[in-house]
């Protein structure tokens, strides 16, 4: 072998050292770094994501406290059992001084949920319109929970009976419903949410 060929093979040893480290380290080590870098630019993304959801949702233990400071006013509207009769005669006093009579009331069984009951009345109303609508804006404004559904309003005919009517009086057939908390429902809750 002359020196010349020796010296191609050298060159071409050296040339293939370099190609070949290229082809089996710097590829396969380019491909995990370029995936690595991808593995991190999505982490990152999911990082300012959830920051921007912890920002909008300001402080969780804020709104935990402000939402039960709302079912603790909600809960001081509700009466006691033995305060529904009470809250009767304050509606009974709002119809009264709003010139309306009380012509029938019928209860009907009380409806139970997880933390308070509802008293269900079938109520009839007679009198001027004008009081009628006074009550419901006095009822609205009490401070205790009470829900009117299922109103029928009719004009009265001016000749009915020995009476004689007025021209605006009305009679008015609605449901009326007291939430009321029952006690022994409140304490089986409290119990059942402290373990």
């Amino acid at each position: 072998m002359n020196s010349h060929t020796r010296q191609v093979i050298y060159v071409l040893v050296l040339l293939a050292v370099p190609i070949a480290a290229w082809y089996f380290v710097f590829v396969p080590r380019n491909a995990e770094i370029e995936e690595t870098s991808k593995a991190i630019s999505s982490r990152e993304t999911q990082l300012q994501m959830i920051s921007a959801v912890i920002a909008t949702m300001g402080d969780l233990r804020k709104a935990v406290d402000d939402g039960e400071a709302a079912i603790e006013r909600v809960e001081a509207k509700l009466p006691s059992r033995r305060d529904v009769e009470s809250m009767l005669e304050q509606l009974w006093q709002v119809a009264r001084r709003n010139e309306l009579s009380v012509k029938s009331v019928k209860t009907l069984p009380p409806v139970a949920s997880t933390v308070y009951m509802e008293l269900p009345l079938q109520v009839q109303l007679e009198g001027p319109f004008e009081g009628y609508y006074r009550f419901l804006l006095e009822v609205e404004n009490l401070p205790r929970i009470t829900r009117i559904f299922n109103m029928k309003i009719k004009r009265i005919d001016q000749n009915r009976g020995n009476e004689s009517r007025d021209p605006g009086d009305i009679t008015a057939h609605f449901e009326l419903s007291i939430y009321f908390s029952d006690e022994a429902t409140a304490i089986a809750w409290n119990q059942e949410s402290s373990r």
